[in-house]
């Protein structure tokens, strides 16, 4: 096989690169929260505990670039829902939300979204 050539390899860029942009710190939670409504930024804010304004910021910079995401100021103030691109995402959370409650193991501690968990050994 040549270099470069990913016919015969499992490789799939669209799929790395879906899987990256997802599996950055704090992009799953956002889409969660704003997956049934629009909300404002500082709603959002207030949905996830220590994601700060910042990051924020710029996930959903890189979502609303990546068309996932939609900034609309119709209402006179800003307010950041799914675009149909972002909806597509549903089953995909599902399946995660099924696989993680019957495989994940249960914190011992309660968990706080982008922290990891301190090891007790």
């Amino acid at each position: 096989m040549a270099t470069g050539d990913h016919q015969d390899c499992d490789y799939c860029p669209f799929f790395q690169h879906a899987l990256e942009l997802i599996g950055r710190r704090w992009t799953g939670s956002i889409l969660k929260v704003i997956s049934d409504r629009s909300l404002r930024f500082g709603e959002i804010r207030s949905e996830i505990p220590g994601l700060s304004d910042r990051l924020l910021d710029a996930r959903l910079t890189e979502l609303e670039d990546e068309g996932i995401v939609v900034r609309d100021k119709a209402t006179g103030e800003v307010r950041y829902s799914l675009t149909e691109k972002g909806v597509g995402l549903g089953p995909v959370f599902g399946a995660l939300t099924g696989w993680a409650k019957g495989f994940a193991e249960e914190p011992n501690e309660p968990a706080v979204p982008g922290r990891r968990r301190t090891s007790t050994t």
